[in-house]
């Protein structure tokens, strides 16, 4: 058994790892992927040669290069069934308050709340496609990728003409006390996640160090939207709702290019 190390400098976060583990799967010679996404490392345990390994990763075009390839004696690898668990509990709860927020969000007549729906659904389909595709061949990942990306696109675009329409037209004021209650609930939910998270010992792993700054970055957006429906209430516009809505619809459209991009 071998253990050949990468660097890939441009790899920061699940999107990259997934669009690695699906180059590499149809490799019958690995054995193992461990990933170090803080440190953009990869170590591939495997047999015979790297040649195939090695054009496979710098064909992705992420900044690829090996480092080092060394003999080892590992040849068991530990199973991240309690790992899975944790993100299956992390999906559930993002995905429950994407149904919530959307609902909400609708009734409320708030883009803020809608958007950070979308977000919610972002990070589930960044967790979901790699737990729902776990055994599944190369061609049905590739699909479940295209699928999750294109979906999120067309929401993310419906969500943008939504907002051209309201800027632009006389639509009432949002629930700004809706936007708050909701929006303080979601907080709660990604602390939660991101308490599950950091309690877990395989915290230190990249998958779930990756995971976390997911939900910290969800923990911003839903303070964004906090602050946007006291601003709403303050100044009696609905203009604060529009631009924090705005804001989250772009990152929610650069999450679902680096998921399609899985799907290539």
């Amino acid at each position: 058994m071998f253990k050949t190390i990468f660097e890939i400098t441009k790899m920061d976060c699940p999107s990259e790892e997934n669009l690695i583990r699906m180059k590499l799967d149809a490799i019958s010679s690995i054995a193992n992927l461990d990933f170090d996404i803080p440190n953009r490392k990869l170590t591939v345990f495997h047999s015979g040669e790297t040649d195939q390994i090695e054009k496979s990763v710098l064909d992705l075009k992420l900044g690829g290069k090996k480092i080092s390839t060394e003999q080892t004696d590992q040849t068991e690898f530990k199973e991240h069934a309690n790992q899975k668990k944790l993100l299956w509990t992390v999906l559930g709860i993002n995905f429950a308050f994407f149904l919530i927020e959307m609902t909400t969000g609708i009734f409320s007549k708030s883009m803020g709340l809608v958007a950070d729906s979308l977000d919610m659904l972002a990070d589930s389909f960044v967790y979901g496609i790699s737990l729902f595709a776990v055994g599944g061949t190369l061609i049905k990942k590739k699909r479940i990728a295209k699928l999750a990306g294109y979906f999120q696109i067309t929401l993310a675009i419906i969500g943008f003409i939504e907002v051209l329409r309201r800027f632009f037209g006389a639509e009432k004021l949002p629930e700004f006390s809706t936007m708050i209650i909701v929006s303080f609930f979601a907080l709660i939910a990604n602390g939660i996640c991101l308490y599950i998270l950091q309690k877990s010992k395989s915290k230190e792993e990249a998958h779930m160090r990756a995971s976390m700054i997911f939900t910290s970055n969800d923990v911003i957006i839903n303070l964004g939207v906090i602050i946007a429906g006291l601003l709403v209430n303050w100044l009696n516009s609905s203009k604060p709702d529009l631009i924090i809505g705005t804001i989250v619809f772009v990152l929610v459209v650069q999450g679902a290019f680096r998921i399609l991009k899985l799907g290539k």
